[in-house]
């Protein structure tokens, strides 16, 4: 690759709206649910499917489940995304995300969300 390619792709990179937020993880066999946060919700959401479809869990916490259900079993789904806006520094980005996975954890724990299928 030359680097007039390389510079605009990086630039490019570096330009991008990033969007982070809040997902969940569920296996459909036992209905469990993982509420988590992400900086980036595209990447996170390649990675969880990338894993399903090697037949691994998304991460080690949901190893019991994929080898009682099956990968299959698991699914990918986004609560809120939030995007990052251009005055904000990455630590500030982060730090929104992780209050609003607090939201959405006590709205779950409060039975005011319905994840099921």
């Amino acid at each position: 690759m030359d680097k007039g390619k390389r510079k605009g792709l990086q630039s490019a990179y570096k330009n991008r709206t990033v969007t982070g937020g809040i997902y969940y993880v569920k296996c459909s066999g036992n209905q469990r649910i993982w509420i988590r946060s992400t900086t980036d919700i595209e990447g996170t959401r390649n990675k969880v499917m990338f894993s399903l479809k090697m037949k691994g869990p998304p991460e080690p916490a949901m190893l019991r489940e994929c080898s009682e259900y099956g990968w299959e079993s698991f699914s990918f789904g986004v609560l809120e995304e939030l995007k990052k806006k251009e005055a904000q520094t990455d630590k500030e980005f982060a730090d929104n995300i992780a209050t609003l996975l607090e939201i959405w954890l006590e709205k779950y724990e409060r039975g005011e969300i319905d994840l099921k299928e």
